[in-house]
């Protein structure tokens, strides 16, 4: 199933510090932490503690958090279905790398092993 432009869009513009809350109470409602979350984001972003911080109080759109971020060259490796998208046949880098994120969030609450998390 491949995104519509104004699916794509709407991720754009979304603000990631409306989503951000969502991720933390998602992962500590599973008996993980916002540190093993931030862990999480570093790895695939290459943005540091203070980075994301920053992120989150300018309340920057997710076009203007990944664009300046450095992408992991392995978050390729992160495969599967997430929102009813399969991560591998989206086209649409912004949404493809916003998927990566939702997917590596979900498998932090699901209790996968940090190292296969962040695909050591």
């Amino acid at each position: 199933m491949s995104t519509t432009p104004e699916h794509d869009e709407r991720i754009a513009k979304l603000i990631f510090a409306s989503v951000y809350p969502h991720y933390v109470t998602k992962v500590e409602k599973k008996g993980r932490t916002k540190e093993e979350l931030h862990e999480v984001i570093q790895w695939l972003t290459g943005y540091s503690e203070k980075d994301i911080e920053n992120k989150i109080a300018e309340k920057v759109t997710f076009k203007d958090f990944f664009e300046k971020a450095t992408i992991n060259p392995n978050a390729e490796l992160i495969k599967g279905v997430i929102c009813g998208y399969r991560i591998e046949e989206i086209q649409t880098p912004l949404t493809k790398q916003t998927r990566y994120l939702d997917k590596l969030v979900d498998e932090l609450a699901k209790g996968r092993k940090m190292e296969k998390i962040l695909r050591a």
